[in-house]
């Protein structure tokens, strides 16, 4: 039962950690990135004074600069989630390795669950 539970711990943070590392990037997340997260907001200075500001072009631009910022978002999140998983997962192991054969914690089931949780709410962010 403890070998069980330990694989299907390491399995998952695996999982997790795996999707996170090959998670799609966007162009506009790189122009982001490389920009350093600037946007030119119309400001006195900044270029634009006097310039129409329905111009396609800055729209498509403006819809690329917050994807990109959502993009970032959700690369943090995922970044925070697998981590507490990761602590989950290790907590859940040294829990296991207190027990013997023949006692399963009830704490040991919840804290599967609430693994399993997790790791399913982090692998549906990562899919949408």
């Amino acid at each position: 039962m403890e070998d069980a539970v330990r694989t299907f711990c390491l399995a998952m943070v695996g999982v997790v950690l795996m999707a996170g590392v090959s998670g799609p990037v966007s162009g506009g997340a790189i122009n982001q990135i490389q920009s350093g997260g600037r946007q030119n907001l119309g400001l006195p200075g900044s270029g634009t004074e006097g310039k129409e500001t329905n111009d396609p072009l800055s729209e498509a631009h403006r819809l690329e600069q917050q994807e990109a910022a959502r993009s970032t978002e959700r690369q943090k999140r995922l970044v925070a989630d697998t981590d507490k998983l990761l602590a989950l997962a290790t907590d859940l192991k040294q829990q296991v390795d207190k027990t013997n054969k023949n006692t399963l914690s009830v704490d040991v089931v919840k804290k599967a669950g609430e693994i399993e949780k997790l790791a399913h709410s982090v692998k549906e962010r990562m899919k949408g």
